[in-house]
């Protein structure tokens, strides 16, 4: 029998406060009478959670708690008095985070990220939100690109700390945070990195390692040609719209744009990106025309003899432009019309 967890027990005898429920070592815990489960009878089982009363005695519920020791959630303070906050699990008594246990002081109303464990001294469940002395920092046994559980923690200054599957803490530094973030949040993420000197674990939103630049170029063409060849989804796109359509960050988004535009198979507008065509020469950087990604070589229309191909996946040989990326080789008023590389930027307390 487990205090603070769901367990499995079995029941003993039924009296007047209730079912008595065997908890081993000849130990019985009271399943009150308002709690025992329909046509319940001595000898069968029944799922209930242990933990101790105001009066220290243990006791058995059939209601879930919104948390569990060794689990994390976002409580809201119900009550603050001279020992601590209490926070509202679910349960007729609210549970107590002391003062000790607090990464910033509680306030009544508030909400935050704290982890339940079991109090050594007084056998109770109690919660803290100093995750980092609660859980693990270190990444040892994650691999680059796993895909984990996220509960958003707190806005740091380099980021936002994160709890990874209840036991462990990572960083989502905030050029990784490629949508918003806010605590309590509950997301899908991916180990970016585990740090070779201190093992800390860095986060990423999105599978960035799993997808190839090449393998994103093909889907910007398909989603191009998919939409009669013009996106609204250019560099200045909002993060967010470039993680539902693309499942990448909006920095990788423009690289691969910027590898498109280079292989003269997009033109990028201020407000819309569109497949390259016969009367966009001027419009493009000098050199020939790229292979569209996984699609049989051949020259685009419109394209200009000489040159190095460029692939999309940013192999380069030399080129025979003469300005900087994104001039054309028309005259002046032809290379000024606004288009651009991709690469810019009353409750009882517990």
């Amino acid at each position: 029998m487990q205090i603070g967890r769901l367990n499995n027990l079995t029941a003993i005898r039924q009296s007047g406060p209730g079912m008595f429920l065997d908890a081993g070592d000849g130990r019985e815990i009271l399943l009150p009478g308002k709690e025992i489960p329909e046509g319940l009878a001595p000898g069968e089982a029944v799922t209930v959670f242990v933990y101790r009363d105001s009066e220290d005695r243990l006791i058995a519920t059939t209601h879930t708690p919104k948390i569990q020791v060794g689990q994390c959630s976002f409580l809201r303070v119900v009550a603050v008095n001279n020992v601590g906050a209490f926070l509202d699990w679910g349960l007729p008594k609210d549970l107590l985070a002391p003062f000790a246990e607090q990464a910033v002081r509680m306030e009544v109303g508030n909400s935050y990220v704290v982890t339940a464990y079991l109090d050594k001294n007084t056998d109770r469940v109690a919660a803290s939100s100093r995750l980092g002395r609660r859980l693990q920092e270190e990444g040892t046994g994650f691999r680059v690109g796993q895909p984990v559980d996220l509960l958003i923690a707190a806005r740091t200054d380099l980021g936002w700390k994160a709890v990874i599957g209840h036991t462990h803490v990572g960083m989502i530094f905030h050029r990784d945070a490629v949508r918003r973030l806010s605590p309590g949040m509950n997301i899908k993420g991916f180990i970016k990195r585990v740090r070779s000197d201190d093992q800390r674990i860095d986060l990423a939103l999105t599978p960035e390692r799993a997808k190839t630049r090449r393998g994103l170029a093909r889907e910007i063409i398909d989603h191009l040609e998919s939409h009669g060849g013009r996106s609204d989804l250019t560099d200045h796109a909002p993060p967010e719209r470039i993680l539902e359509v693309f499942g990448v960050s909006k920095g990788y988004y423009k690289k691969a744009l910027g590898g498109l535009y280079r292989e003269r198979l997009i033109v990028i507008g201020d407000r819309e990106i569109t497949l390259a065509g016969p009367g966009d020469s001027d419009r493009l950087p000098a050199g020939r025309a790229g292979t569209r990604p996984d699609r049989p070589p051949g020259k685009r229309p419109g394209a200009r003899a000489g040159g190095t191909r460029r692939s999309a996946a940013g192999k380069t040989g030399k080129s025979r432009a003469t300005g900087p990326a994104g001039s054309g080789r028309g005259d002046g008023e032809s290379r000024g019309r606004g288009r651009r590389t991709a690469s810019g930027p009353g409750r009882k307390r517990q």
